[in-house]
Formats: structure tokens, sequence, C-alpha cells
């Protein structure tokens, strides 16, 4: 009888704890993070007796999670790769907003190029050399919006990654404060409720970056980052923290816990795309503007020092650009100072540099680590990548500079030149044929080479002893500057210009290159000026200022369509994750109705059993006392 009564107490247990059970899967069906709860139940054990054994009732083992950490750590990586997605794909919106909303760059540089046109065909009016000018302005101030508004970005970046940063170190806090929640209570009991926020706190910090968990045995989980840096071990939270770049004070980068710098190394989740982002897509886009804006600035300058102004002057540059800067490490020991000055635009690219001394000699690298080649000139400077150095003080081994030759070159551009009259539109020097020439030669192109060249509007005679030969004589001392054998179409050099001819000179033919004394009617100068619309002086000569940022645009647009490609991609694939683990840790509610009605029937049935033991136990007593 007592057997009978205590089976039914045990099965009046177990359907009560079932039906708890049941109801508060239940009451979380809508709780985020919540994983379903089943009761685990075994057979009582009870002593065999003579031929047969009957069972004692029913023991609850344990209420569990349904759960798989397979599934979990899928849901873990796919939703920060999912953040990061998302992450990247709002910035780099952002900036294709503002490469459309910071003004017509293209129609300005058209523009430009386009007043040279206008000034070559009245190279006295005096109206179309203001609208030139009015042209510069405008072309430079959607160079400095632009510039502008991609610094801003940079400088939101910056602010991103400090509380997305202060973000990670509390998740961090709440995971070991958990992790030792739940080593003290493993050992009573399994605490469901705690490892659900746990992994609800993992999920969240996945979001900011990549991680790994690995679960421990004695309960507590040890997280890393993707790249293996030690977050959460046991009870402890190893921080990052942020600080400025050891080179760049506007820089915000991250450190690891032992103050190392981890910038490079993170990846992952919205923190890893911000970082991502900024050193593959905004900063190489605010390179591309700013070489942009130093090709521009170079080749129109150069230009107009190879020309007259209205006043007879050589041509005075357009345009100002800000000096680059070499930004010296803050581990420096030495006191040494590097100065940077472009002095190819050919070779110029978009990258930035690391220059670092080893004690005897330095060397340059990309800051994605591909080498650079450098000269040591006569002077002592040295030369690489489109770049001249010159290295003052004193430096030790070890000490390093950053060099960002473009970066700040589009929001320094200015207009230097405030009096229109100073367009240089007429050519320096001019050639004219001596009246007695009889060959079919004339005059292709006079080009100024080096405008700096002292004997630069020297008079000249370019004479033709025979048909075949050539002299070039300084007309005033009678000194010949150079003398050979003549190619029809053949350039002819001297004094800093180029001659070159079309046709065959006869023997006894000449030139005499002077300086321009037509300067007033002349446009040689502005048309030279407009072709430079086309001219390649970029990549080695093979991309115009316009080209480059035609580049410019389609890199900022192919980032823009490859972050919305992969954020559809990653939604697929964490929707998928989601569902899988849902599959087996979520709450159904058709199936918990279900398992109500049965507990609830089983807690009926083992009254009823505990009511036919009482019964059966009444019956004997009235049996016994008769």
């Amino acid at each position: 009888m007592a057997n009978l009564f205590s089976t039914g107490v045990s099965g009046l247990n177990a359907a009560q704890v079932a039906l708890n059970t049941v109801g508060n899967n239940i009451a979380n069906a809508g709780t985020d993070g919540y994983s379903r709860e089943v009761v685990l139940q075994t057979e009582r054990v009870v002593p065999q007796a003579a031929r047969y054994t009957v069972g004692g009732g029913v023991d609850v083992t344990a209420v569990e999670r349904a759960y798989s950490s397979y599934l979990t750590q899928a849901v873990w990586t796919s939703n920060g790769n999912l953040q990061r997605a998302n992450t990247y794909n709002d910035l780099a919106g952002t900036l294709n907003s503002m490469l459309n909303a910071s003004g017509d760059l293209q129609g300005a540089l058209d523009s430009f190029y386009g007043g040279f046109d206008t000034v070559a065909n009245t190279p006295n009016d005096s109206s179309a050399r203001q609208a030139a000018l009015g042209n510069a302005s405008a072309l430079v101030s959607v160079f400095n919006t632009l510039g502008t508004q991609f610094a801003s970005q940079q400088q939101q970046i910056n602010g991103q990654i400090g509380s997305t940063v202060a973000s990670v170190n509390t998740t961090l806090d709440n995971i070991a404060s958990l992790n030792k929640k739940i080593h003290e209570t493993l050992g009573s009991s399994t605490p469901n409720a705690l490892l659900d926020q746990r992994d609800a706190l993992v999920n969240t910090l996945s979001g900011y970056l990549g991680v790994t968990a690995v679960a421990q045995t004695d309960g507590t989980m040890s997280v890393y980052s993707s790249s293996g840096q030690a977050l959460v071990s046991g009870s402890s939270a190893f921080k990052l923290s942020v600080a400025n770049d050891a080179y760049d004070a506007s820089r915000t980068n991250v450190f690891d816990s032992s103050g190392t710098d981890i910038t490079t190394r993170l990846s992952g989740g919205s923190l890893g795309a911000m970082l991502d982002y900024r050193a593959n897509v905004l900063e190489p886009a605010q390179n591309r503007l700013g070489q942009a804006a130093i090709a521009l600035a170079t080749s129109v300058n150069a230009q107009q020092g190879k020309g007259l102004d209205l006043n007879g002057q050589p041509g005075a540059p357009i345009f100002s650009l800000p000096t680059p800067q070499a930004m010296a490490s803050k581990n420096n020991t030495g006191n040494a100072a590097v100065g940077v000055q472009v002095s190819d635009v050919n070779a110029l690219d978009n990258a930035d540099y690391t220059l670092r001394y080893d004690g005897s000699n330095w060397s340059m690298n990309t800051t994605a680590g591909q080498p650079v080649a450098l000269t040591t000139n006569p002077d002592g400077t040295l030369s690489g990548a489109g770049l001249t150095l010159s290295v003052s003080g004193s430096a030790q081994a070890g000490d390093s500079f950053r060099i960002e030759p473009t970066r700040n070159a589009s929001t320094g551009l200015a207009v230097a030149m405030t009096d229109p009259s100073g367009i240089a539109a007429a050519a320096a020097v001019q050639a004219q044929p001596a009246s007695g020439n009889t060959g079919s030669s004339a005059v292709s192109s006079l080009q100024v080479t080096d405008a700096s060249n002292a004997a630069l509007s020297s008079n000249v005679t370019v004479s033709f002893p025979t048909a075949g030969t050539y002299a070039i004589t300084d007309t005033a001392s009678g000194t010949v500057l150079g003398s050979g054998a003549y190619t029809p179409g053949q350039a002819l050099a001297a004094n800093g210009w180029s001659l070159t001819l079309s046709g065959a000179p006869a023997a006894g033919d000449s030139y005499a290159v002077s300086a321009n004394s037509n300067g007033l009617n002349d446009n040689s100068n502005a048309l030279a000026l407009s072709s430079l619309a086309d001219s390649k002086v970029l990549a080695g000569g093979s991309r115009s200022v316009i080209g480059n940022y035609t580049l410019l645009t389609t890199e900022i647009g192919n980032a823009g369509a490859q972050a919305a490609s992969n954020v559809a991609t990653q939604t697929s694939l964490h929707s998928q994750a989601m569902s899988s683990q849902q599959a087996v840790s979520g709450v159904n509610l058709d199936e918990e109705a279900a398992n109500m009605v049965k507990y609830q029937q089983a807690y009926q049935a083992s009254a009823q059993v505990i009511s036919t033991a009482q019964t059966i136990f009444n019956s004997l007593l009235s049996a016994v006392h008769g």
C-alpha cells in the first residue's frame, strides 16, 4: 500500500514539475535568447524482491535546456557577419551620398579646363580671364567640400569606434560576472536562466566584433576575438581600449588589455566593419581625391610657368597646395624630422607610407606592407614613390615616420591667383622662319620644357647647314648650343625649350627662337592649359585628372554595390542559422499546448492513484476494526 501511495506521489510531483516547465516555456515564448526547457525523468529504482520487481515510481533528474552548442555558435558567427555587413553598407552608402551631394566635380573640372578655351579665343578679354578664375574657385570649392565631408566621416568613425569599444567592455564585464554566478550555482543545479543570459550576451558581443566562445568544464565560458585575443576567462574580463594612433593623433585605434595596438587584427561585427571600411575604402578615397587635387594644381601651375601673362611676365601659380607631412611616431627616441615634397606626380600613388630607420639605413613601405625603392640623391635627400624626403636632426634605430602625401590635399587646395591678368595665355617663346627659307619645313610645335632655365628667353638661331644637319647658336654670343645630324620631325632642344618642325628644311634654312613679343594676342599657352583636361599626368602617364576622379567614383560605387550585395547574403545566412537554432531551442506553442494537456492528465491520473491507495487503505482499516 505504501508503495502504491509513494508511486502516485512521485508521479504527481513529476507532473507538477513538467507543468511548471511547460508554463515557463509558454511565458517565455517571446523572450529573445530563451532556450526551451525540457524535463528529464527516470524510473525510480527499487530493490528486487522474490520472482518479480514492481517499479517504485518516477524521479525528475533535471530540467535542461533544449540546446545545441554547434547551432548557437553558428548564430553568433552569422550575427557577427550580418552586423559587419550592415555597418559597412551604412558607411559606404553615406560615402556615396557625400559624393553626390557635395557638388559636381566632373562638371567643375570640365568648366575649369573649358574656361581656358574661352581665354584662348579672346586672350585680351578681361571678362574671359575673370570667368576662368571664377571656374578655378568653383572647382576648389568642390574639392574642399568633398575633402571636408570625407574627413567628417573619418571623425564620425573615430567616435563610433570609441563608443563601440565601451559597449564591448560592458558586455565583457557582464559575461565574466555571469561566469562567476554560473560556476557558484552549477554544483547544486543547472542555472538555465543564467546560461541563456550568458549566451545572449555572447550574441550581443558577436555583433560588435568576431568572437569564438569555448565552454569550460567548470561551467564558465572563455571568449576570444577572431584573431585570438582573450576577452573573457572565468570571472576575468580583459577589456579593450582606444587611444590615438602612434603617428596620427586624429585617428582612433583599438588596443588590447596589454596595450598592444590590435586595430589591423580585429574583424567581424560592427567594430571590425568600421576599422576595415576606414582602412580600405574611406582613407583610399581621401587619398585618391587628394591625388587628383595635387595633379591638377601641379600640372596647371607647371603649364602656367611656361607662358606669359597679360603683363608679359612668366605665369605665376594659379593654385596652392598644403605641404605633405611626415608624422613622427610617438615611440621615436631620436630628434629627427622629415620634410616631404611631391617631386614626380606621374609616380605618385594614393598610398600612405611608413619610413623607418634601422640605425644606418632608411627604408620605406606602404602601410599595406609593400616595399618602396628609395634612391639617395647627391644632396643627401631620398627619393621614392614620386616623393623627395629630406631628413634633419638625428634619428635613432627603430625610429619611424608615417607619410600621407595626398590625404589632406583636397581640403588644402586653394586659388593663389587673384588678378585675372595673371593667366599666362601666351607662349613664353616664339619661333620665326627666316624670310629666305626655301624648304618645306614649318613650325609644328614649340614647347617650354624648363620654365626655370635662365636662358629661356635668349635669342637663338636654329640653322640647317645642309638638309641633313642642324646647328643651334646663341645669337648674341655665337656660342653653339647644339649640333648634329637631323631627321625631319626630330625635336631640337636648348635653353629649356623644344622645337619640332613639320616638313623638311633645305640647306641654308633657319629659324629664330626668342622671347614672345606678341604676347598680348598669343593664345598658345591658353590652348595648352585647356588641353590638360586630357593630359595623362598620373599613373605613369596613363591617367588624367578627370580620369582619376572617374576612378574614384567607380571605386566608391563598387564598394557600395558590394556592401549592399553582402547585406542581402548575410541576412539570408543569418535567417537560416536562426531557423536551425530555433528548431531545437525555440518554443513551439502548439507543442507546449499538447504537453500541457499530457502533463495535466498525468497529474490527474497520479492523483487518482493516490486516491485509490487511500481508499484501499481505509477499506483495510474498516475490515480490521470490523
